[in-house]
């Protein structure tokens, strides 16, 4: 009977086939090298291997990229004749409610799966992404605590259960405790890019920039490597340091370098890249044509339908490319979507209005845009990404309650941005702008009465 390195039976596997099986999942729990390769060998060599297209399968289903959907709905049809045992077919089952756009009630089923297989780390992780794929603070947390106690610190893994679980309790706002267990996750594993990426993500959430940048700094040759999947998106991290300290050129040398110059086609990197030029632009830097090169990438992406928080960086591309007509159609096909899956549902919610909230700001309709981001932002927090990822929404909408002449509002954005991080020099720098006007305005109209 071939198992895997946490006990579990793999049907239909050999010997050699598990070795690149094993590899497959290590490159997948520390986002590092070639996961999908070493799964070609495992198949190529045991052809019957449940859990290498298993594997496959969730890999393309979490990369919320039409085409990888496409295939992992392949390789989950390939599947249905292959014997398996309950673990596996708990697998099967959560891939097709992934792919069927039922983000919650995947990560739902994966909660039971956890209760059944506690030590099955292959559906921690997907599980962990779930929660993170549909914004789910309490259960990033939560779906780790509840399994973590049953593991020992000797089990294959255990560190990489510490690095989601400091992700976790990061995103619920417990950012002392998240620091501690991401740096004990590092200590036992230091290639483990997601624990190094939580632990930015405290820095980031503190408004600590400077630790930030020295934090990327010191541990830069564990995470920049050409085969780390996450090298763009901590690059990423370090930029948003920058721009915090107003040091807007290094922020674009980021994007012209190790961020862009690779003219990645990944979805998580394209996010980046939006994200980071909308900002840029934001802060009154000229990004020139680097919109272009980004909005042609988005292309074979944003199709309104498999990911909505994937279309919303999309249209921020397409806007600065001066691609309003596009921007239109996509924002149409998000508010048309049918209602009968949970993706259809964040795009008609949340994703229309974001899109829209963007165009009106980047054409200057600046009360249109407050109206929208003003409705979408309180139910973003279930519409995928990190806290520091949706914090463009409430950067966006400050800017265009000041650029809009709503001083009052933006005053009171700018406290409650300053209440989370009462040192962020964004934060400060909106208060100072909008109490430049607001305060004098209240003492004319207390004159006045």
């Amino acid at each position: 009977m071939i198992t895997d390195a946490q006990g579990h039976t793999l049907t239909g596997a050999t010997a050699e086939a598990a070795h690149h099986y094993e590899q497959a999942v290590t490159a997948f729990n520390l986002y590092r090298g070639d996961p999908m390769a070493a799964l070609e060998r495992a198949t190529a060599a045991a052809p019957g291997f449940a859990m290498a297209h298993l594997l496959k399968a969730h890999l393309l289903a979490i990369a919320t990229e039409p085409a990888a959907a496409a295939g992992a709905r392949e390789l989950l049809q390939a599947t249905a004749g292959l014997p398996m045992n309950d673990r596996e077919r708990s697998h099967r089952a959560a891939i097709g409610l992934i792919l069927r756009g039922e983000w919650s009630a995947a990560a739902q089923a994966l909660d039971h799966h956890h209760t059944r297989h506690p030590f099955d780390i292959v559906a921690l992780q997907v599980g962990h992404l779930c929660d993170f794929f549909r914004a789910n603070a309490r259960n990033l947390r939560d779906r780790l605590a509840r399994t973590l106690p049953q593991w020992s610190a000797d089990l294959p893994g255990h560190s990489i259960l510490l690095g989601m679980y400091a992700f976790g309790l990061e995103e619920a706002g417990q950012y002392a405790q998240a620091e501690d267990v991401g740096r004990s996750a590092l200590d036992a594993q230091p290639l483990d890019c997601w624990a190094h990426h939580a632990v930015a993500h405290v820095m980031e959430m503190q408004a600590r920039h400077q630790d930030g940048i020295g934090w990327m700094l010191a541990r830069e040759p564990h995470w920049s490597g050409d085969d780390n999947f996450f090298q763009v998106h901590n690059w990423w991290h370090r930029a948003l340091c920058h721009l915090e300290l107003g040091q807007a050129d290094q922020a674009l040398a980021l994007y012209d370098g190790p961020i862009r110059s690779g003219r990645s086609a990944v979805a998580v990197d394209m996010i980046d890249a939006s994200a980071l030029l909308w900002r840029l632009s934001m802060s009154g830097v000229d990004v020139g044509d680097r919109w272009n090169e980004i909005a042609t990438a988005w292309d074979a992406h944003a199709d309104g339908a498999l990911y909505p928080f994937n279309d919303w960086h999309a249209a921020m591309a397409w806007l600065g490319a001066g691609r309003e007509a596009d921007v239109q159609r996509l924002e149409q096909r998000l508010r048309a979507a049918p209602q009968d899956r949970e993706a259809s549902r964040w795009a008609a919610d949340t994703g229309a209005d974001l899109v829209a909230g963007f165009a009106a700001f980047w054409r200057g309709d600046f009360e249109v845009a407050v109206q929208h981001l003003h409705s979408a932002r309180g139910i973003a927090n279930r519409f995928g990404g990190s806290h520091a990822q949706r914090d463009v929404i409430d950067w966006t909408l400050t800017e265009a309650a000041l650029r809009g002449r709503r001083f009052g509002l933006a005053e009171a954005l700018a406290h409650e941005r300053l209440a989370l991080r009462p040192h962020s020099p964004v934060n400060l720098g909106f208060l100072q702008r909008a109490r430049a006007v607001a305060a004098p305005a209240r003492r004319s109209a207390a004159a006045a009465a």
